[in-house]
């Protein structure tokens, strides 16, 4: 009787749940009238797309991951938790909701350094673009040409021009801008009016009367008067069921690749997501903690089988040579070398390190070897470490990352040649490691809280592959062993080799080159 009682529960909160939902949708976002066709057939002679980016090119009606990505990355966890509780009350309006959210997320946050549109906004827009919009807005005009693409949105242009221009190779972006006050964003942004006071549309669109514009709506009612005026024929998604069969951009059909982005979110941080977060934390600051003593304290023959039962995974394909000191593998965190030192059973590796915190560097279970960037003095620091090792001394294996950064996606970072001078064979080691919650690196964070990041996912993972040796000979330069070593690695993995080195992804993420001024400052960029 209690189950069939449940049962009936359920099903009539379920059913009131879908009628006040369907009610807020109603009045939130009513549907066009009458239903127009899909985007897939739109008018081939168009010459200009003028695209909503909201329940338009994106494939999800909701903006609030986005903002809730702000709010997180540059205001922290207690600006996260507002806008998380404020989240009932955006759902009465879609307009209403960007500018409670915008001055939730924006407010008090400081306008140099905003770089989350460039560095971390990109990964999450790009997870949810479409392709057959996409396909529909970029296609080919009447003579052949690529139809000129504007995206409109009503969201802050400072979170959304950088995907849509240098991913998408969108011509033109109309979006409201936050307003500032000192330097510091206020929380308001520009009305529509504002913002097409600012724009030039005739330059925008085109500014002839024999071009032809389309458009593709989406969800809300800013902008609307652009479509009214400019666009012969407007194409929307005439169900929401529509908008949640379309599939998502591949990453060959973006402008550039995504290669770098930063922040410390791993999930794409939606209501749901966002609570389960919030409620896993007060479990994670002790877990972490819990992990970060078994590391420190005991031997790894322990601390493997109890960080296991900890949720840490690891898993290694085939094993390590025999004989061999110098250990180059890719680089995904602060904890690659610990991994390669209990997995290959070598508690004597040392870890070749720059600018790490000196508190890290204390607290590592295994010794680091700081590199100072001087090419020569380090080259010959690492040829005695590893010379001493090998005639009986008291060195020790060397764990080196050639990349000199950490990279997030599917590609490999140029290797430095320097390992190559070294005289000794190389164990190549490919690693792949996946987080559910926080990611284990920053570019312009703290690098003292790396780690601890890392460990506080509830179940971060590791995969070490050791793959057959390469020798060092004689009559190959540096550069040939680097990029085969390189090569290796990438095709253990499935990665894809790039020329580009640390110094690009500090200038695109952070606007530096990287370089640590000051030896031993905790908020480095050595990673």
């Amino acid at each position: 009787m209690s189950k069939a009682f449940t049962k009936s529960v359920l099903f009539q909160f379920n059913k009131i749940f879908r009628r006040l939902k369907s009610f807020v949708s109603h009045h939130a976002h009513p549907p066009p009238s009458p239903p127009l066709p899909a985007p897939e057939t739109m008018t081939a002679a168009a010459d200009v797309t003028v695209c909503k980016v909201e329940g338009g090119l994106l494939t999800s009606p909701s903006t609030f991951p986005y903002f809730m990505l702000v709010a997180l990355e540059a205001g922290g966890l207690l600006r996260g938790l507002i806008l998380l509780i404020l989240y009932p009350i955006l759902l009465l309006g879609h307009d209403h909701a960007i500018k409670v959210m915008a001055m939730v997320s924006f407010a008090g946050i400081r306008k140099d350094g905003f770089r989350l549109g460039t560095a971390v906004m990109p990964k999450l827009f790009l997870d949810d673009v479409s392709e057959e919009v996409f396909e529909a807005a970029t296609a080919m005009a009447g003579d052949r040409r690529r139809r000129r693409v504007v995206c409109v949105t009503a969201m802050p242009r400072e979170m959304v021009e950088p995907f849509l221009k240098e991913y998408l190779a969108v011509d033109a972006v109309v979006a409201p801008e936050m307003r500032t006050i000192r330097g510091y964003y206020t929380g308001l942004m520009e009305d529509d009016g504002e913002v097409m006071k600012r724009v030039d549309m005739d330059e925008v669109i085109g500014g002839d009367d024999r071009v032809v514009v389309v458009g593709i709506a989406g969800i809300g009612r800013s902008f609307h008067q652009l479509f009214q005026n400019y666009c012969k024929e407007v194409y929307v998604a005439t169900t929401e069921s529509a908008r949640r069969r379309r599939r998502r951009l591949h990453p060959r059909r973006y402008a550039k690749p995504l290669i770098f982005h930063d922040g410390r979110v791993a999930f794409r941080p939606t209501p749901a997501a966002t609570l389960a977060t919030f409620m896993w934390l007060p479990l994670a600051f002790p877990l972490a903690v819990l992990r970060t003593a078994i590391f420190l304290l005991l031997p790894f023959s322990l601390s493997v089988p109890l960080l296991a039962a900890l949720g840490m995974h690891c898993r290694h394909i085939s094993h390590a040579a025999a004989g061999l000191n110098l250990f180059v593998c890719n680089h995904r965190s602060l904890l690659d070398p610990l991994y390669v030192s209990a997995v290959s059973a070598r508690a004597d590796l040392a870890a070749a390190t720059y600018s790490i915190s000196r508190l890290s560097e204390m607290l590592a279970p295994i010794r680091t070897f700081r590199l100072t960037r001087d090419r020569a003095a380090d080259r010959a620091a690492m040829q005695a470490h590893l010379s001493s090792s090998s005639s009986g001394g008291c060195g020790g294996g060397l764990v080196v990352c050639p990349e000199g950064t950490t990279c997030r996606e599917p590609f490999l970072l140029r290797f430095s040649p320097l390992f190559t001078e070294l005289g000794a064979d190389v164990q190549p080691v490919a690693l792949h490691s996946e987080v559910g919650i926080f990611h284990g690196t920053t570019a312009s964070g703290w690098k003292l809280l790396d780690p601890f990041y890392l460990l506080m996912n509830p179940s971060p993972a590791y995969v070490l592959q050791f793959l057959d040796p390469v020798a060092v000979g004689e009559r190959r330069g540096g550069p040939e062993v680097a990029n085969e070593v390189q090569r290796r690695i990438a095709e253990a993995l499935g990665y894809a080799c790039t020329a580009l080195t640390r110094r690009d992804k500090y200038l695109v993420l952070a606007g530096n080159d990287g370089v640590v001024a000051v030896a031993g400052n905790d908020k480095s960029r050595g990673n």
